[in-house]
């Protein structure tokens, strides 16, 4: 059935219970959904009820095995505005929960998996509208709304305490769901995590995006890409692309809107930023909240997870080592 078809079907069976509810005009009382919208409606559905398919299919049937690691799965979670897509695998150990920067994915993290995995249980996330996770029903990328991914995923997965890892875009999601939940984190590890932006730099970014959002785009990602190694620096300009401008523009204005620094002093536990050398500013995140504990790693570009996994590894297992004490 052509969703026309499914649409006018709707608009019948409405105006057929209206009618035998001994209404006078039972076409008349639907006549305020239009046709566009009710369309829309179901193809949001359609759309919703095919990604939990999806992932119900993904749950059931892949399952990897990883050497002295145990079983790698790739499943989805329910999240408060569509499917999220998780890669989950490993055991032993504190947890640890891996989110992803803007424009990235789960396998953003896939050389920290590989080593954490055959000592620990490791997991990495699809934020909404990332990766394989479809783009949020509610069209709400908030910051506020990117933690509360991180929340469903945590829940569904059981995680009672755990180490959060975010990057970027994802470490702000990570430090509101630290604020907001800090009795369920063991650890806190900020990669390459915005301050506070000011809002006159805020203003002209959004103007200039506004102007010319190809142009500017390019040039601030260009920004972020130096000292990238060759495969990193194609395959993130790969994924540049893969984020509709319409959802690109909500995330940057709901990450100049957020303030970490509240949240930040909100978690009282182990805290570590790991940033690129370059990035050492006034704007820079252990800048802002000083008493934070980071360490900076020369020769990369903004994703210093990819371009020196050895070097970024070697200082999250030292992070990771000292919040042993810190699972009560």
């Amino acid at each position: 059935m052509s969703a026309e078809h499914e649409v006018r079907a709707v608009v019948w069976n409405r105006a057929k219970a209206n009618s035998e509810g001994s209404r006078s005009d039972p076409v008349a009382e639907v006549t305020d959904v239009t046709l566009p919208t009710l369309q829309t409606r179901l193809r949001r559905r359609w759309r919703f009820t095919m990604s939990l398919a999806l992932g119900a299919t993904l749950a059931a049937s892949c399952s990897i095995v990883v050497p002295g690691g145990g079983a790698e799965r790739q499943t989805t979670v329910a999240g408060s505005s569509g499917p999220l897509a998780v890669d989950d695998g490993g055991s032993g150990g504190v947890p640890i929960l891996f989110v992803h920067s803007f424009a990235g994915s789960g396998a953003h993290w896939q050389p920290q998996l590989a080593h954490l995995r055959a000592t620990r249980r490791a997991v990495a996330m699809d934020l909404r509208g990332h990766g394989l996770s479809p783009p949020p029903l509610d069209s709400n990328y908030s910051v506020t709304a990117l933690a509360s991914d991180i929340a469903a995923v945590a829940d569904a997965l059981k995680l009672r305490r755990f180490v959060l890892v975010g990057h970027s875009m994802g470490g702000a999601a990570a430090v509101a769901y630290a604020g907001m939940h800090p009795d369920r984190l063991a650890g806190l590890v900020l990669v390459g995590t915005p301050g506070k932006v000011a809002p006159a730099q805020a203003q002209q970014t959004v103007a200039a995006l506004n102007a010319d959002y190809d142009k500017t785009m390019a040039g601030y990602w260009e920004s972020l890409l130096v000292d990238a190694q060759p495969g990193v620096r194609a395959r993130l300009q790969a994924d540049r692309t893969r984020i509709p401008r319409q959802s690109s523009m909500a995330i940057i204005s709901a990450i100049f809107a957020f303030d970490p620094l509240p949240p930040l002093a909100a978690y009282a536990g182990p805290k570590l930023v790991i940033d690129a050398s370059r990035v050492d500013n006034p704007g820079a995140l252990f800048r802002q909240a000083p008493g934070i504990p980071y360490q900076l790693i020369d020769g990369t570009s903004h994703w210093v997870q990819l371009d020196k996994p050895q070097a970024f590894n070697d200082r999250l297992d030292a992070f990771l080592a000292g919040v042993k004490g810190n699972l009560k």
